[in-house]
C-alpha cells in the first residue's frame, strides 16, 4: 500500500453496479467531488442511461477475473465500491443458489483480484439483512448478526471474506449496512428504475402517478403504533456521500477497516409514509391491507452512532417529504424518458 496516499490524493474508484440504483447515486457523488470514476456493470438489472457522461464503463461481470484485471490496469484503480449483486429477499428464498452466487462467489472473485492488483481499498455495499429479525431496536453494529433468508446470509459471507481478506493481505475495507434506501438524486439526474421494485416509497410514487392500481400494506397487528411495520429511510444521496466518505477514512488510516449501520436512527410506520406520499402528491392512494410476510420485523431501525463517530457525515435530506418528492420528480422523469404518458 502506498502509505503516501490521502484522502487529497483522490485516487480512481471502481464502481461495480454502477449502472444501478445506489451505484449510480455513488458515482454521481464520486464525479462530483472530483473522484476519478469508472463502472462496471452487466446491465441484468442496471441501465446504461443512469452513468454520467465522461465516466469510464464496462458492460461485464464482476465474475471475469481478466475483465477486471484489465480494468484496474488501465483505470489504475486504486479502491472499489461494490453495489452489483442481487437484491429481492423472497427471490433468494425461492433461487438461493442464485444469490449465493451473484453475491457471494462473485464477490470472492472481485476480492481476489483486488488483492491480486494490490487495490489497497474496498467499500462492500451491506445490508440491514445481516441483522435477521433482531431482538432490539434501535440496530448497533454489534447486535449479532442471525439473517433469516439466503440474501442476508450472502451478505454477511461477503463481509466474512472481507475480514478475513484484510487480516491476511493489504487491504482494509468498510462494509456499510443499508436500512431502507429510498429517494433519488435531488437533480434528478438519476433514481429507482427497476421495474417491478418493490421497496414502498417506489411503488408508492408509482400508485401515485397510475402506473399501479394501489399499495399493499402487510401486516396491520404488528407491535407499533398503528400496526403497521416501522423502518428506518434514509436518502440515497446522503447513502451516497456517506460512501465517500468511508473511502477517505480507509485512505486517512490503512490499517483499520469499519462495518457501519447507515441509517438515520428514526423510523416511519408504513401508513406514516403512505399518509407523506397523499400530502406530497395531493391525493389518496388506494391502500389494500393484507397480512403479513414472512420473517418482516416489527421495527427496524439503526443505532447510527458509530458512522457518526467515525466519519463527518452529514446528511442533508433526512426529510420524509424531501425524500418522497425526489422519488416522485424521478418516477416523472423517467416516465419522459420511456415516452410513457
Amino acid at each position: 500500500m502506498n502509505r503516501n496516499e490521502n484522502v487529497t490524493d483522490r485516487v480512481p474508484v471502481l464502481v461495480t453496479g454502477g449502472a444501478g440504483y445506489i451505484g449510480s447515486h455513488a458515482v454521481l457523488a464520486l464525479k462530483d467531488a472530483g473522484w476519478p470514476v469508472a463502472v462496471i456493470d452487466n446491465l441484468t438489472t442496471g441501465f446504461r442511461f443512469a452513468v454520467p457522461d465522461g465516466v469510464a464503463f464496462y458492460e461485464g461481470d464482476i465474475e471475469d477475473a481478466e475483465l477486471l484485471g484489465r480494468i484496474f490496469e488501465e483505470q489504475g484503480t486504486r479502491a472499489i465500491m461494490h453495489f452489483a449483486g442481487s437484491i429481492i429477499v423472497p427471490e433468494s428464498v425461492e433461487d438461493p443458489l442464485k444469490y449465493y452466487h451473484n453475491n457471494t462467489a462473485k464477490s470472492r472473485t472481485l476480492i481476489e483480484a483486488a488483492v491480486k492488483a494490490g487495490v489497497p481499498h474496498f467499500i462492500f455495499s451491506s445490508t440491514a439483512a445481516t441483522y435477521g429479525v433482531p431482538e432490539v431496536s434501535p440496530v448497533r453494529e454489534d447486535t449479532p448478526q442471525s439473517p433469516i433468508n439466503p440474501y442476508g446470509w450472502s451478505k454477511l459471507m461477503t463481509e466474512q471474506m472481507l475480514t478475513d481478506t484484510a487480516s491476511a493481505h493489504t487491504l482494509n475495507f468498510c462494509a456499510l449496512r443499508y436500512f431502507n434506501v429510498a429517494g433519488a438524486d435531488p437533480k434528478a439526474r438519476t433514481g429507482q428504475s427497476t421495474a417491478g421494485a418493490t421497496h414502498l416509497i417506489k411503488v408508492a410514487v408509482e400508485a401515485a402517478l397510475g402506473k399501479r392500481d394501489g399499495v399493499a400494506v402487510f401486516g396491520t397487528d404488528f407491535d407499533t403504533p398503528d400496526g403497521t411495520g416501522v423502518r428506518d429511510y434514509i436518502h440515497v444521496s446522503d447513502l451516497a456521500a456517506a460512501h465517500v466518505l468511508a473511502l477517505e477514512a480507509l485512505m486517512a488510516q490503512p490499517e483499520r477497516s469499519l462495518k457501519m449501520n447507515c441509517g438515520y436512527g428514526r423510523g416511519f410506520s408504513v401508513l406514516e409514509v403512505l399518509d407523506a406520499v397523499d400530502r406530497v402528491t395531493n391525493m389518496t392512494i388506494d391502500r389494500r391491507m393484507e397480512g403479513r410476510r414472512a420473517g418482516d420485523p416489527a421495527s427496524l431501525i439503526s443505532d447510527p452512532s458509530r458512522i457518526r463517530a467515525n466519519l463527518p457525515w452529514q446528511p442533508e435530506h433526512d426529510d420524509l417529504d424531501t425524500i418522497i418528492a425526489h422519488a416522485l420528480a424521478w418516477e416523472r422523469k423517467l416516465s419522459q424518458l420511456r415516452g410513457e404518458g
